[in-house]
């Protein structure tokens, strides 16, 4: 079997600082506390935390004081920076820079469209951690739409200033401002202002990897299971290649799916630590065929 691992998987550049954050400060002190998962992977997490990292909520973080708490990459509303400062936290912020741009862009586009009585909608997942830092810039006014499905949640009669949480699809952006284009009951060029605030080192895997997974008879796609962008990712090269496997550890893997004259392709998410994908790769040279 060949095996080749992507060259352009692996961390994006926020999550790489947020990393080297947390282990510049648990090499020398040993704990630090992280709100959320530093990155949506289980595997580094575990990693990290035996270094001396403790995840923890926002329930949690209220009742910490007089220590240091790292801010992750996805970024956090204004409501969690009060509580830090109220707390005497020494805030390690790791937000990237991409989403802080995001949330300043959302703050002043907010500010603006409510003047005109209109809506801040944001193209992205509910929950997710980069998405409620967003709202927190709108006061919790911005609708959150995943799909087309959520569409309705919109008022056509309304301005509307468009978003996108950052590791979104280019194409579904694209879909979603296509069909408020078509509903919107203003004029479209003063009443519907969109954003593509996309990041395009992300954006750049979903082009990349079509190719990648045309390349090799197998894809093995290695991604924690939180990961939003991991599960995009994975459905590009599924859809490129139909013996894609999603995995977030060697116990995932399976010696079926593999044949001795196979070329083997593997890659991963923003999330994915390329240390992961060399430990998948070394197990799969061990399967005998």
């Amino acid at each position: 079997m060949k095996i080749d691992i992507d060259k352009k998987s692996g961390f994006c550049f926020g999550v790489v600082y947020a990393i080297q954050k947390a282990e510049d400060i648990l090499k020398k002190e040993g704990i630090l506390y992280c709100l959320g998962d530093i990155v949506h992977n289980n595997v580094e997490v575990n990693r990290l935390e035996k270094m001396g990292l403790i995840t923890i909520n926002h329930e949690q973080l209220k009742t910490l004081k007089n220590c240091k708490v790292l801010i992750r990459a996805h970024g956090e509303p204004p409501e969690t920076y009060k509580i830090i400062l109220k707390n005497n936290i020494e805030l390690i912020d790791a937000s990237c820079p991409v989403v802080l741009q995001l949330q300043n862009k959302i703050k002043d586009g907010s500010d603006a469209i409510l003047k005109k009585n209109g809506q801040i909608i944001i193209y992205g997942k509910k929950g997710h951690a980069e998405v409620n830092g967003l709202v927190g810039q709108t006061g919790g006014k911005a609708i959150v739409i995943e799909d087309e499905k959520d569409l309705d949640k919109i008022d056509y009669s309304k301005p509307i200033n468009l978003f996108s949480q950052t590791t979104k699809s280019i194409t579904g952006f694209h879909k979603i401002k296509s069909i408020i284009e078509k509903n919107i009951q203003l004029s479209a060029d003063e009443d519907f202002v969109t954003n593509d605030t996309i990041c395009r080192q992300v954006a750049s895997r979903g082009d990349d990897l079509p190719e990648f997974a045309h390349q090799h008879d197998v894809i093995i796609f290695v991604s924690g299971k939180k990961s939003s962008n991991g599960k995009m990712l994975y459905k590009i090269c599924k859809k490129k290649n139909e013996r894609s496997y999603f995995v977030s550890d060697i116990e995932d893997i399976k010696p079926e799916w593999f044949k001795s004259d196979d070329s083997i392709g593997i890659c991963g998410a923003t999330s994915t630590p390329m240390w992961l994908m060399d430990k998948i790769a070394n197990h799969i040279q061990t399967i005998e065929k």
